[in-house]
């Protein structure tokens, strides 16, 4: 088959029987314009509201026209999988339990950015061994795309109030991807919204990062500074941090429509080194060398060994006056980087407000 005979919507056909053979859930098509998100995009810019993500603002307009990514782009060929660790331990009971360190699902298993990114070469090698050469590329994070509005004009989802982006047959716990290509594909229709009235997203943030429906401040988010940010945690978003070491999905938790939430079929995001309920002072004993073995070639090993120290260290200084926790956090103080010190004292502050003379 050639370009010049294609049967475009058949064509499209056998992509998503393809994608659905590599693991995803869902894959539609849309075009390339995102003109009001690009001023949303800049509003929110303007804002401050990404913090130290000084990318975003350095990417600017790239993020929102994709045809600047790939030359002759058209179409925007977008995918979801599916990643909720349905025999984790549930997240309710790890965040109620202060000695637990709460990790946010997406990051239970292997680095989605390989498994997606590895999913979507295949199926666009496949697709130039069937048809011919052709412009594309791939995206999964890896370049400045607004994933969630194309996702959403593809109809793969709308994005709710707490700005995640959600499907009515599956929640939102899935991830998304993209193949920008020239080839002038059949698009498919947007998603219209289906939040109504509801809000509980809202007030289930922990820092009240999401400030009004559909708008979050990205430096109230615990996702942001336990992942994002590398510098101290602001003073202000420590308690309410509680034990959430990476990431937070409060506010997914509490939406109605993950009831419809479909368990990851991709082995990769099966849970690995008991994350889904892991004991801080453990997590806290590791050297940087257990941490590189144990993390590497998952999603957190991206925020380094000193990141990690330092959350695990605030969600210390939030779990209930212990002997144990005040001995874990000394044993680590004297070796560890200014950048920790600074937050174990802190937690070692917070653990003293029962501590008896002498209590080791």
């Amino acid at each position: 088959m050639t370009q010049a005979t294609l049967d475009l919507q058949t064509l499209k056909h056998t992509l998503a029987a393809s994608a659905r053979a590599l693991g995803f859930s869902h894959l539609a098509v849309t075009g390339v314009d995102l003109g009001e998100d690009e001023q949303h995009l800049q509003r929110w810019l303007e804002a401050g509201r990404h913090g130290t993500m000084h990318y975003m603002a350095r990417h600017g307009t790239l993020r929102s026209r994709p045809a600047e990514l790939l030359p002759g782009a058209l179409r925007v060929i977008s995918v979801r999988m599916d990643y909720w660790p349905q025999a984790a331990h549930p997240a309710a009971a790890v965040l109620t339990d202060p000695s637990l360190g709460y990790i946010s699902r997406y990051a239970l298993g292997r680095d989605y950015h390989k498994v997606m990114r590895a999913g979507l070469a295949r199926l666009a090698r496949a697709l130039v061994e069937r048809i011919g050469p052709f412009g594309y590329r791939v995206c999964v994070d890896s370049a400045p795309v607004l994933e969630k509005a194309l996702a959403r004009n593809a109809g793969l989802g709308w994005i709710g109030k707490h700005t995640n982006l959600i499907a009515r047959d599956s929640g939102s716990w899935f991830f998304l991807g993209e193949i920008i290509t020239d080839l002038p594909l059949p698009v498919d229709r947007p998603a219209s919204a289906h939040c109504g009235s509801c809000s509980a997203c809202l007030p289930a943030c922990p820092t009240g990062a999401i400030t009004a429906p559909y708008r979050l401040d990205a430096r109230r988010c615990i996702s942001y500074l336990t992942i994002e940010l590398d510098g101290p945690i602001p003073m202000e978003f420590r308690a309410a941090m509680g034990n959430r070491i990476y990431g937070c999905d409060d506010c997914q938790l509490v939406c109605p429509w993950n009831k419809f939430a479909r368990r990851a079929a991709h082995p990769d995001f099966k849970v690995r080194h008991g994350l889904d309920a892991p004991r801080l002072t453990e997590l806290f004993a590791w050297s940087e060398s257990e941490f590189d073995a144990r993390m590497r070639g998952a999603a957190i090993y991206r925020i380094g060994y000193e990141r990690w120290s330092r959350n695990i260290a605030v969600a210390l200084g939030n779990a209930p006056p212990a002997a144990q926790v005040r001995a874990a956090l000394r044993q680590r103080r004297a070796a560890a980087t200014p950048l920790v010190r600074e937050h174990i004292d802190w937690a070692l502050a917070r653990q003293r407000r029962d501590e008896c003379p002498g209590d080791a």
